[in-house]
């Protein structure tokens, strides 16, 4: 053991050598995982980190919640085990090792797939681990001897069979679809990767003039019928925000009750763009979608780039033109504008087509051929403009989608993509979460489930990109499918002789990880003990944000390939936010890095806050004041260790409490039963900052700042008495009671001393949960209550009234209750030393002013002439109190008026409502204080 032979504790409480050697301890004796074969299973999985990642506060804080949770099983005897790895991250990783080659003017197209293949392994072998060398300065007790990585062989293939086994029960299939595509990644994205923002943009009108120049009556009307506009037209209008799209325009679109345009419904308009012999005609056609009291209440249908213009497009068999290529350039592919325009025209007068053939016509104009798409639309308008067919434009704040990884704007592009039927799959999830199977914590994160699930899409899981597992399908040359694990068995299925080629595209990172919570324990070869053990999991932590990514994707592949739930119970937290409650971002500057807070103040007290903080259903707000005010706790329960080593308190030799005499042995018994029961109740609810309140309040109040006073006096005299050695084997216990509840949130001290407080035939992380057996006296444990709380009250009234805390006085109790008149005969001196009061006097006080304070029932009156000047008192807490009472006044004003709730800034409301609640309790406080004056 990484323990010096002096056991003696330090003066000072240095957290950073205690936990480097502690932690390397653990992991080279194999105590994160003690072999239990015969014990109950108790199974974790963590959320994998990316391979490219490092420690960020989010992670400090779900990692946490983990390790809370399996050190607190294990010690209860559980065979706990928290599976740990990586996630390959396709698109970070890639990004990764390209932006290094392009560093050295170097890049990926310059090698086979197989070299660049070859250059990530070995970023990931030289760079990889940095976010798993992290975690281990936090403590996470993970089972680091069966590390997982989900491009690892046995991972793989369990990838590839799932995706086999999905395309054989046709829950996987391939198809032309429109997607999110990232031009700076180059590849498809899925929904949830895509953030939306507000940016400045435009809004431009523009006339689409009606074929062999038709006219209409156009008419406008006000909500009551009456005809505020009534004039011949030659043209529809068309609002757009991105007029580069028009030239894949297939028509435009209007509502069937918007009378407004019912003569021309069926006629066929101009796109007005392009060169004017090759202008392509597109028909007007009816749908729900235009919103008539929107812009002009017609709308151009581009299905393959724009997703309500898809389903539109779908839903009328309209042509769907692409436009631009990988990169979000105008396509400079095949044949000529005039030759692709002109058959777009047949299409449009009716000819029969396949999306094949579509997918083929470049109907971008030879001029705009190769641009971006940006400037493709200065372009547009300028044309549009030019020829008089522009109406007007308008500034306009628009959502824009931007990729959260490229971090451009994505293009909604039609292309051939693999799709899993995530409908099909979240029957049974849906249901499990229905009827109880699988138990969602909080609760109030089930209506957003099912929300999203009763409603979920295609899964697109097919990405454009090098790095992951290549998707197991071949294609011939005339395009048919074979589905196969490997080579040779996709080629029995085509036939011998028959030229093959393996799809490019590798599968979403999502989708390898949703096999995590089985495929990490041997799935799926036939003979895997871990799994048939530790399959289904215990519990899941995970952030809500995963809840789609992740979450709900492994219920569906558990439910697909183990027929049964992943996990009994999955457990949702917050955010860490800044300490404002604003987002941390790295732009906003106030991302908060966890290991400069462990360097700081040492893992514990991070854990600590973490733990908490976490309160269910409410993101944390970072405040390092508390974070340091952890490591305060902490140092306040080494210098309570360093008291009872120096009066001869070590090590216990039993689990349960030893025989106890003296009330205050019992009372501390008792008390250490009461946080056992409150750590394992809140526990088994998941309430994190409950089990931390438990363990902190009986640390610091009940055993350092009210056990170790009642007990100094034993030690003052003969060290060999009964009462001395009782209390020594009690004060022990107590103490390793606290060591093991403590050391879940806390695993560094605890352990550093649970061996510098005795010998141990065992280290403290494979200890085991209290299990106190005893029978307290309540008479005894009744007395000490009334002890502490008498001292809290003379200590509180002393303390409003300006008197001295050490200030001995005299008290006059009239009539006691039994457990008064007890204590006050068998303790007398306790009541002298803590609560300051002697004599205490059983019968009526004399007259004059007094204070009065309670214990209990019992109300005991303190004389104060000559010990403070009573005018003078009354007039300091008179004012103080007319100040609080206007202070308070005013604050309920401010908070109760909506404009100042609705107006103000968050931050302002929760100062307010802070002093508030400050000046409210200094109202209550004074008034108390000014009754005690009589």
């Amino acid at each position: 053991m990484p323990n010096p032979t002096d056991t003696t504790l330090p003066t000072t409480f240095d957290p950073a050598d205690i936990e480097a050697r502690w932690y390397a301890h653990w992991e080279t004796n194999g105590l994160f995982r003690p072999e239990r074969p015969e014990a109950e299973a108790f199974t974790i999985v963590n959320p994998p980190p990316n391979v490219t990642g490092s420690l960020h506060i989010g992670h400090a804080l779900d990692n946490t919640l983990q390790d809370v949770v399996i050190r607190y099983e294990r010690l209860r005897g559980k065979d706990a085990l928290w599976v740990v790895g990586t996630d390959h991250a396709g698109i970070a990783t890639q990004m990764v090792v390209e932006r290094q080659l392009e560093e050295r003017q170097d890049k990926r197209t310059n090698y086979t797939r197989e070299d660049f293949i070859a250059k990530v392994w070995e970023w990931k072998e030289e760079s990889g681990g940095t976010i798993t060398r992290q975690l281990r300065r936090l403590g996470c007790s993970m089972d680091w001897s069966r590390e997982q990585f989900t491009m690892d062989p046995h991972f793989t293939a369990a990838v590839i069979k799932t995706f086999v086994d999905l395309y054989n029960d046709g829950l996987i299939y391939r198809d032309k679809r429109l997607v999110n595509w990232d031009p700076k990644l180059k590849t498809a994205i899925s929904d949830l990767e895509v953030e939306s923002r507000e940016v400045k943009g435009h809004m431009w009108h523009f006339k689409y003039p009606l074929a062999n120049g038709a006219t209409y009556t156009y008419v406008e009307r006000d909500a009551e019928g009456n005809v505020v506009l009534e004039e011949e037209r030659d043209y529809i209008s068309i609002a757009t925000t991105r007029p580069e799209t028009m030239l894949g325009d297939g028509a435009v679109a209007v509502h069937p009750s918007d009378a407004r345009y019912a003569p021309i419904v069926g006629m066929m308009c101009e796109i007005p763009v392009g060169p004017k012999e090759h202008r392509r005609l597109i028909p007007i056609i009816t749908d729900d979608y235009p919103d008539p009291d929107f812009g002009s209440g017609a709308v151009k249908i581009t299905g393959a780039h724009d997703e309500n213009d898809y389903g539109v497009a779908t839903r009328n068999g309209i042509p769907m033109y692409r436009l631009m290529d990988e990169v979000a350039a105008m396509r400079s592919d095949g044949a000529p504008y005039a030759e692709c325009a002109a058959r777009a025209r047949e299409i449009a007068a009716g000819a029969e087509f396949s999306a094949k053939e579509v997918d083929t016509l470049n109907l971008v104009p030879d001029e705009y051929r190769g641009l971006d798409r940006y400037e493709a639309r200065k372009r547009v308008v300028a044309d549009i403009d030019a020829e008089g067919l522009m109406i007007k434009v308008e500034d306009k704040v628009i959502m824009q989608p931007f990729g959260d990884r490229g971090g451009v704007v994505i293009e909604p592009m039609l292309t051939d993509q693999w799709y899993v039927n995530a409908a099909e799959l979240a029957k049974k999830p849906i249901a499990a979460v229905q009827t109880g199977e699988i138990q969602i914590v909080p609760k109030s994160w089930e209506k957003t489930f099912f929300n999203w699930m009763n409603d979920i899409q295609p899964w697109c899981v097919s990405r454009q990109l090098w790095w992951g597992h290549r998707i197991p399908a071949w294609f011939d040359a005339e395009g048919n499918i074979y589905v196969a694990e490997n080579a040779e068995q996709a080629q029995k299925q085509a036939g011998e002789g028959v030229a093959l080629r393996q799809d490019e595209d590798v599968l979403d990172t999502w989708f390898s990880s949703a096999l995590w919570p089985f495929a990490t324990l041997g799935w799926p070869e036939g003979d895997a003990p871990l799994l048939a053990k530790h399959f289904p999991n215990s519990l899941l932590i995970s952030g809500f944000d995963i809840l789609f990514f992740w979450d709900a994707r492994m219920m569906m592949m558990g439910f697909y390939n183990m027929g049964q739930k992943p996990w009994d119970r999955l457990y949702l937290h917050g955010l860490v936010r800044a300490a404002d409650g604003a987002k941390m971002s790295k732009s906003k500057g106030n991302v908060v890095d966890p290991l400069g807070l462990i360097d700081q103040y040492g893992a514990d007290a991070l854990r600590f806050f973490m733990a908490a903080m976490e309160s269910q259903g409410r993101d944390i707000k970072m405040d390092e004041k508390r974070v340091e005010g952890y490591r305060n706790f902490a140092t306040k329960l080494w210098n309570a260790a360093r008291f009872c080593q120096s009066n001869g308190i070590g090590a216990s030799d039993t689990i349960k409490a030893p025989l106890a005499r003296l009330a205050a042995n019992q009372w501390i018994i008792g008390e250490v039963q009461q946080c056992v029961t409150a750590i394992e109740n809140a526990m088994a609810d998941l309430r994190f900052d409950a089990a931390a309140n438990a363990i902190y309040q009986f640390t610091w109040s009940k055993f350092c700042d009210w056990y170790l006073e009642l007990i100094k006096p034993v030690f003052a005299g003969d060290a060999d008495s009964p009462p001395a050695i009782e209390t020594r084997a009690v004060a022990g216990w107590a103490l390793d009671q606290i060591l093991v509840m403590l050391h879940p949130f806390m695993p560094f001290i605890t352990e550093e001393l649970w061996h510098k407080l005795g010998e141990r035939p065992y280290e403290l992380i494979v200890a085991q949960w209290p299990k106190p057996e005893a029978e307290v006296s309540k008479e005894a444990t009744d007395a000490i209550d009334w002890v502490i709380d008498l001292t809290t009250s003379t200590r509180s009234a002393k303390n409003e009234l300006g008197i001295a805390p050490g200030a001995k006085l005299a008290a006059w109790l009239a009539a006691p209750s039994n457990v008064a008149a007890r204590t006050i005969e068998r303790s007398s001196a306790a009541i002298e030393r803590l609560a300051r009061l002697t004599p205490v006097t059983i019968g009526d006080p004399p007259a004059g002013p007094a204070m009065q304070v309670t214990a209990g029932e019992d109300v005991f009156v303190i004389p104060l002439e000559g010990i403070v000047d009573i005018a003078a008192e009354k007039a300091r807490l008179e004012k103080a109190l007319a100040a609080s009472q206007k202070e308070a006044k005013s604050l309920e004003g401010r908070l109760s008026n909506p404009a100042f709730a609705e107006k103000a800034k968050p931050e302002a409301v929760e100062k307010a409502r802070a002093d508030l609640a400050h000046h409210s309790g200094e109202v209550e406080r004074l008034t108390a204080a000014l009754a005690r004056l009589g």
